[in-house]
C-alpha cells in the first residue's frame, strides 16, 4: 500500500513540473518579446557627451540634470520608445536611441545643440539660461491687455536682478535685452538682424526693453500672435540647456544588424542550454531531470526579473545570462556530488538526501557571494555595455539561490518523501547498487573517484607550464603590445556586411577618396572590419555611412571613440580589476582564512594573466567586453575555488589540529580535491558548453568576450586544482604547530556538550 502510495505521488509530482515546463514554454515568448532590447539588437545609434557650462564655471550635478531633462524633452519629438539617456562622471552624457527609424534625422537633431543666453544690443553676454528654471522655463501667459505674452520663470533672482538693474539704467534704444538661441559670433549680430528679430529667419527669438529691475518671473510682451507665443516659447524651453555638448564617441548599428546579431545569438543559447540538459540527464538521471526543470525556470525568472526592473537587454546581457546558466548548475551538481557520496557510505537516500544538501550550502553560499561580489564592482564602475552585464550577472546569481538552490531540493524532497526511489538510486541520481557500501558490514566505500590520484606529485610540471606561457605572452606584449579595440584605442570602427567579398585595393581606394586611411582592414567572407585612427565627426559619420551602403549595397556600422574615453575605459578597467581582488580577499579571509585568501588572489592572478597573454600572443582584440569577460572569470573562477577550500576546511576540522604534519596535510588536500575534481568537470564542461556554442554560432561582437571567458574558464578549472590548493598549501603549512587563538566558551555551549557527554 506505502509503494502505491509512492507511485501515485510521484506520478502527480511529475505531471505538475511537465504543466510547469509547457506554462513556462508558452509565457517565455510574450515575455522575451516585451522586453527593452539594446540597440546592439536592434539597431540605433548611440552618443556620448562631453557636458560644459556655456559660462566656462564648473559643470556640476545640477546642471547635468537640468541638461538631461532638456535631452529628454527632444529625445521625446523624435518618437523613440524607451530611450537611454545615462549621466556618467561628473561631465558625461550617454544617449542610447535603439529602433530609430531614421538615425541621420535624430543624430542632427541631438547634435546641434539648442543654447539660449541674454545679451545686451551690443552682443555681449549678459546670462545664460541657468538664470531660468530647468525643465519648463516658459509659458504660454498674457499682459496686461490680455495680449498673448511669454512668461519666464526665473531661477536665479538675483543675478536676474542685477542684469535687468544694469540694463535699465541704460538709455533708451539701448535698454534691451536680446534672447538669442544659438548664437553664433561669427553669423548673428542684434545690429544687423534688429529688424529680423523674432522671425524664423533670425536666431534672434526676441528683443525685450527693461525699465526697471526685476526680481520676479516676467513677461516678454509684443505683438505677439497666439501661434507666434507657443513658438517662442517652445524654441525657449527647447534651448534652455544650461551647458554646451561635445560628442566624443558615437556608435550607429543598423537594424539589420541587430536582428542578425540577436538571432545568432539565441540559437547558440540554446544549443549550449540544451547540451547542458543531456548531461545532466546522462550524469544523474532523474536528479539531473529535476535539474533541467529547475533551470527552466531559472531562464524564466531571469527575464521576468529583468523585466520587472526595467533592464534594457543587450548582447554582454545574454553572455551574462548563458555564463549565469552554467554557473548555476554548478550549485545542482555540488549538491548530487554530496548526495552521491552519502550514498557510496551506503546511506538511505533520505539520508542522503538530507545530508547533502546540508553540507553543500555553505560551498553553494560563499560561491555566489564572491560572483556577486565582482557583479556589484562591475555595476558601479563599469561603463554602459559593462553594466548591462553586471546587471544581468547580478540577477542571475539571486535567482541561482532561489530556484537552482531551493527549488531544486524543494522538488527532489517531494520525490524522496514519496519513497518510490528506495532501492533505486540508479534511477535517481546514477548510483548502482553494486557501488555502495554495505554499513552492516563495515565495508569501506566502493565507489571512490580518483582514488589514485596524486594531483601534487608534478606541481613544479604544473607550475612551470603556467610560468612559461606567462613569459610568452610577456614577451609577445613586449614586443606588440595589446591589439586594443576601438574602446581603448581613439579611434573610428567600421563594419560592412555585403553580398560580396571586398577587396583591400578597392577598400583603400574608397577611403583614400573620403580623405581617410585605415590602419587595419580585416576581410572575412562578407564581413570586413576597417579602423581609423582617427575619431571622425557626426557628419562625417553620416557621408561615409551613405559612401558604403551606395557603392556596395552593404549593411554598414560605424563607431567612434575619442581619445578621452579611451582613457578613462583603462583607468575604471584596471581599478575595477584591483577592488575586485581586494573584495575577495576581504571576503574570504572572513569567511575562511587568510592562507586561504592569499592562496585565491594568486590563482585568480594567475588566470588574468593567461588571459592577457594569450590575447598578446593570439593578436585577439582587446575591448570592453574583454573587462567584462576577466571580471567574470575572477568571480567564476573564484567560485571554483571556494568549493575546492570548502571542501579542504571541512577534512581539516574532522582532524586532530595538533596531530596534522605537512605530510599530512598535503595528504588531506589532495584528498579534498579527489572529492570535489569530478564535480569541477562536470561544471567546467557545463560552463563551456554554451561558450563554445556563443563562439561558434553567436555573434560576432562578442567573440572577444566569449575568447576571454573560453580561456579564463579552463585557466580557473586549472588554477583552482593545482595553484590555489598549492599556494594555500605552502602558506598553511607554516602554521602547523602554531597555538590557535583560544575560543570563549560560553555558559549554553558547556551544557550542550555535558549533554552530549563531553567532558569541558
Amino acid at each position: 500500500m506505502k509503494k502505491k502510495n509512492g507511485k501515485k505521488k510521484t506520478i502527480i509530482t511529475s505531471l505538475i513540473l511537465t504543466l510547469l515546463v509547457v506554462l513556462i514554454c508558452f509565457l517565455f515568448i510574450p515575455l522575451f518579446s516585451s522586453l527593452k532590447f539594446g540597440l546592439d539588437l536592434q539597431g540605433g545609434f548611440e552618443i556620448l557627451y562631453k557636458a560644459e557650462s556655456i559660462d566656462g564655471s564648473k559643470m556640476n550635478q545640477s546642471k547635468l540634470t537640468a541638461t538631461y531633462k532638456t535631452l529628454s524633452k527632444r529625445i521625446d519629438s523624435l518618437g523613440v520608445n524607451e530611450p537611454l539617456i545615462i549621466l556618467e562622471n561628473d561631465n558625461r552624457i550617454r544617449v542610447q536611441l535603439a529602433g530609430v527609424t531614421n538615425p541621420d534625422v535624430a543624430r542632427s537633431q541631438l547634435s546641434t545643440v539648442a543654447t539660449l543666453t541674454f545679451r545686451d544690443v551690443d552682443d555681449n553676454l549678459l546670462m545664460t539660461s541657468d538664470v531660468l528654471s530647468s525643465g519648463v522655463a516658459a509659458k504660454v501667459s498674457q499682459d496686461s491687455s490680455g495680449n498673448p505674452a511669454v512668461a519666464l520663470s526665473v531661477k536665479d533672482k538675483d543675478k536676474f536682478q542685477e542684469v535687468t538693474s544694469k540694463i535699465s539704467s541704460k538709455k533708451d534704444g539701448e535698454n534691451l535685452i536680446v534672447i538669442w538661441l544659438d548664437y553664433n559670433g561669427m553669423k548673428n549680430s542684434f545690429k544687423k538682424e534688429k529688424n529680423l528679430c523674432g522671425s524664423s529667419e533670425s536666431n534672434c527669438l526676441s528683443a525685450a526693453s527693461v525699465s526697471q529691475a526685476f526680481a520676479s518671473d516676467v513677461i516678454i510682451q509684443g505683438n505677439f500672435t497666439q501661434e507666434e507665443v507657443q513658438n517662442l516659447v517652445d524654441l525657449i524651453n527647447s534651448g534652455s540647456l544650461p551647458s554646451k555638448l561635445t560628442e566624443i564617441s558615437s556608435n550607429t548599428v543598423g537594424a539589420s544588424f541587430g536582428d542578425e546579431t540577436l538571432e545568432k545569438t539565441l540559437i547558440a543559447g540554446i544549443i549550449g542550454v540544451v547540451g547542458i540538459i543531456l548531461i545532466l540527464l546522462f550524469v544523474y538521471h532523474f536528479a539531473g531531470f529535476i535539474s533541467s526543470v529547475a533551470m527552466i525556470l531559472y531562464t524564466f525568472l531571469v527575464f521576468l526579473v529583468f523585466w520587472i526592473v526595467g533592464g534594457t537587454l543587450t548582447l554582454p546581457g545574454i553572455a551574462a545570462l548563458v555564463l549565469g546558466i552554467g554557473m548555476a548548475v554548478d550549485s545542482n551538481v555540488i549538491t548530487f556530488s554530496r548526495i552521491k557520496e552519502e550514498l557510496y557510505k551506503g546511506r538511505s537516500l533520505s539520508f542522503a538526501f538530507k545530508e547533502g544538501t546540508k553540507s553543500s550550502f555553505s560551498a553553494i553560499v560563499d560561491s555566489n557571494i564572491t560572483t556577486l561580489i565582482v557583479a556589484v564592482i562591475m555595476f558601479m564602475l563599469g561603463e554602459s555595455s559593462i553594466k548591462g552585464f553586471a546587471t544581468m550577472l547580478i540577477i542571475t546569481v539571486i535567482v541561482t539561490m532561489l530556484t537552482m538552490v531551493l527549488l531544486t531540493r524543494w522538488l527532489l524532497g517531494l520525490f524522496v518523501k514519496t519513497e518510490y526511489f528506495e532501492g533505486k538510486t540508479n534511477l535517481f541520481i546514477a548510483v548502482k547498487k553494486d557501488d555502495i557500501a554495505s554499513v552492516s558490514k563495515n565495508e569501506e566505500i566502493k565507489k571512490v573517484p580518483f582514488k589514485n590520484v596524486n594531483f601534487f606529485k608534478h606541481k613544479i610540471l604544473c607550475v612551470g607550464l603556467s610560468v612559461v606561457i606567462i613569459l610568452i605572452g610577456i614577451v609577445s606584449f613586449s614586443m606588440n603590445g595589446f591589439n586594443l579595440g576601438i574602446d581603448y584605442k581613439a579611434g573610428t570602427n567600421i563594419t560592412i556586411v555585403s553580398d560580396e567579398k571586398l577587396t583591400k585595393k578597392e577598400l583603400t581606394s574608397d577611403l583614400s577618396e573620403n580623405d581617410l586611411k585605415a590602419y587595419s582592414i580585416n576581410i572575412n567572407d562578407t564581413e570586413t572590419n576597417i579602423r581609423i585612427d582617427k575619431a571622425l565627426s557626426g557628419s562625417k559619420v553620416k557621408e561615409l555611412n551613405n559612401y558604403f551602403e551606395d557603392k556596395y549595397d552593404a549593411k554598414v556600422n560605424i563607431g567612434v571613440v575619442s581619445n578621452i574615453v579611451a582613457k578613462e575605459l583603462i583607468k575604471n578597467a584596471l581599478f575595477s580589476v584591483l577592488i575586485a581582488l581586494i573584495g575577495i580577499i576581504v571576503y574570504v579571509s572572513l569567511r575562511f582564512k587568510l592562507s586561504y585568501a592569499i592562496g585565491g588572489v594568486i590563482a585568480l592572478c594567475h588566470d588574468v594573466l593567461i588571459i592577457c597573454s594569450l590575447f598578446a600572443l593570439l593578436r585577439l582584440e582587446v575591448s570592453s567586453m574583454f573587462i567584462a569577460a576577466l571580471l567574470a572569470i575572477i568571480g567564476y573562477s573564484i567560485n571554483d575555488t571556494i568549493v575546492s577550500f570548502d571542501r579542504i576546511r571541512e577534512n581539516i576540522n574532522n582532524e586532530n589540529s595538533k596531530k596534522i604534519t605537512k605530510e599530512r596535510l598535503e595528504e588531506i588536500v589532495n584528498i579534498s580535491v579527489r572529492e570535489t575534481f569530478s564535480r569541477t568537470i562536470y561544471t567546467t564542461v557545463t560552463t563551456l558548453l554554451p561558450v563554445v556554442a556563443l563562439i561558434f554560432l553567436g555573434s560576432k561582437e562578442i567573440l572577444t568576450f566569449n575568447m576571454a571567458m573560453l580561456f579564463g574558464i579552463v585557466a580557473g578549472t586549472y588554477s583552482s586544482i593545482f595553484i590555489a590548493t598549492l599556494v594555500f598549501l605552502i602558506f598553511e603549512s607554516k602554521n602547523l604547530g602554531k597555538p590557535e587563538k583560544k575560543k570563549r566558551v560560553y555558559k549554553d555551549e558547556i551544557e550542550e556538550k555535558k549533554i552530549k557527554g563531553i567532558n569541558c
